[in-house]
């Protein structure tokens, strides 16, 4: 699996995302500055956990004062890289790939899917919001057109590692996988699994 950025452990690089969401919210509400005890009450995770994310980063607030929402804005945008336009490819558009193709993240602008994959002649030559959708056979030729290095996968879990495999083959560096399959691919590929219906039982589990 890639390293994060920075060395940051796993845990910390995935609560990353989470905190810059809370700072542009705060932001747009015009709140200039937070404690770590006020912002443990909105994003549901303890100070003293805040804290040692943030002393990764450096020194970002003062005691007793709290932070700049505006610096940490600024620190943590340029950690995820939210000046750089990521281009995504999206390989199996059936009702999951096509509803990430309607959304097409749009409350992050430098996250944008450019194109997409499919075996099914009816969609093939479809435009998706703004999406192209080609046959499956034109996967690595498009992928190195584009310069893709980010794709996700939601094709069933008989085909994920060829399609996988593919993918890293034509340039791509980072996988979002769907498919409950877990994919053999060299150490340097950074792949993430999101399986839904594991994350529900989960979920189920904690229910009085």
């Amino acid at each position: 699996m890639k390293t994060p950025r920075l060395n940051l452990p796993e845990a910390v690089a995935r609560r990353i995302p989470i905190y810059y969401r809370y700072f542009k919210l705060l932001d747009t509400d015009g709140i200039e500055r937070i404690k770590s005890e006020q912002l443990a009450k909105l994003v549901s995770i303890p100070s003293a956990t805040i804290r040692r994310d943030f002393s990764y980063l450096g020194d970002l607030g003062r005691s007793g004062y709290g932070y700049e929402v505006s610096y940490l804005i600024k620190i943590f945008s340029e950690v995820l890289k939210t000046d750089i336009t990521t281009k995504i490819a999206v390989v199996g558009v059936g009702n999951l790939g096509r509803a990430l193709i309607e959304h097409n993240f749009k409350r992050n602008p430098n996250l944008v899917i450019s194109c997409a994959f499919d075996q099914q002649p009816a969609l093939i030559g479809q435009t998706l919001n703004t999406v192209p959708v080609y046959a499956s056979q034109e996967l690595a030729m498009q992928v190195q057109t584009r310069q893709i290095t980010t794709a996700i996968l939601t094709v069933p879990s008989e085909v994920a590692q060829q399609v996988a495999e593919t993918l890293v083959a034509a340039g791509v560096t980072s996988i979002l996988n769907f498919a409950p399959a877990r994919l053999q691919l060299p150490h340097h590929i950074n792949v993430r699994y999101l399986d839904l219906t594991a994350e529900l039982q989960t979920l189920l589990l904690f229910e009085e």
